[in-house]
């Protein structure tokens, strides 16, 4: 497993950090969650490959274990808001004394700077702030957010992941670790840079829901079936779309035989 003898410190949290933390296990590190006095289980259900422990870090006891766990791994991933591990006398400039091969992976809705960086929100908002989601749903229709899969996961966790991953590997380089200031926004905006990079093509000239990738076109969306439940076409290129009509012009001739 490519990541056989890593350490990774998770702070407990909701979605985006256990989804990370989780990837980082699948691949062979050692997680250890630590969980808040009072909860029970985690409740993304993303605990897989992990063990844990509770600690209450606004008692001091507690704030030293989390130090000493620290002092002996590679990796922490904390999920709160700007500012608040600090005031608990745990931010990366007192636990990176303590160990300074330690990677302090922050992942947080907003980042650690700006004035949004101390609110709270959700995959919603921070996907309507990236502006990716002005550009998903129906012509006529409000914007609809795809799940919670965009922002939580992929703009959060993965690219959280992606993040640790370069800091172990520059780590190697340098011998010190780093502090990655991953958030919802921003990662999201990253991914979603197709989007921008081709905003003036002709692939997204027409209002939403109205272009070829977004529901626009007949070849590139969805259709409810006989039986009730839905099909997704996507024949973009010549010779699909030829597949696809000559397919469907069979069902209307022969609705009853199966067209190869």
């Amino acid at each position: 497993m490519a990541l056989r003898g890593i350490s990774v410190v998770e702070l407990a949290g909701l979605a985006p950090g256990p989804f990370c933390a989780m990837v980082l296990a699948d691949f062979g590190a050692r997680v250890v969650r630590v969980e808040r006095p009072g909860s029970h289980y985690d409740m993304s259900r993303l605990g897989r490959g992990k063990r844990s422990l509770v600690l209450d870090l606004k008692q001091p006891r507690g704030a030293a274990v989390l130090r000493r766990l620290c002092a002996r791994s590679d990796v922490l991933l904390e999920p709160f808001r700007s500012g608040v591990m600090e005031k608990l006398q745990l931010g990366p400039e007192i636990l990176q004394r303590d160990n300074p091969r330690l990677i302090y992976a922050r992942l947080t809705g907003f980042g650690q700077s700006g004035s949004f960086s101390r609110l709270a929100g959700h995959d919603i908002n921070y996907l309507a702030l990236s502006g990716v989601l002005s550009k998903i749903g129906r012509n006529g229709e409000n914007p609809y957010a795809p799940l919670n899969l965009l922002a939580d996961f992929a703009g959060g966790g993965l690219m959280c992941v992606f993040g640790i991953m370069m800091a172990l590997f520059e780590r190697t380089r340098s011998g010190k670790g780093q502090v990655i200031d991953a958030n919802m926004v921003e990662g999201t905006a990253y991914l979603s840079s197709f989007l921008w990079k081709t905003q003036k093509s002709s692939l997204w000239e027409a209002p939403r829901g109205q272009n070829m990738l977004d529901g626009g076109a007949p070849f590139y969306t969805t259709y409810r079936t006989a039986d009730g439940e839905f099909m997704a076409v996507g024949a973009i290129e010549p010779q699909f779309y030829e597949l696809l009509i000559k397919g469907c012009w069979g069902m209307l001739q022969f609705p009853s035989q199966k067209i190869a």
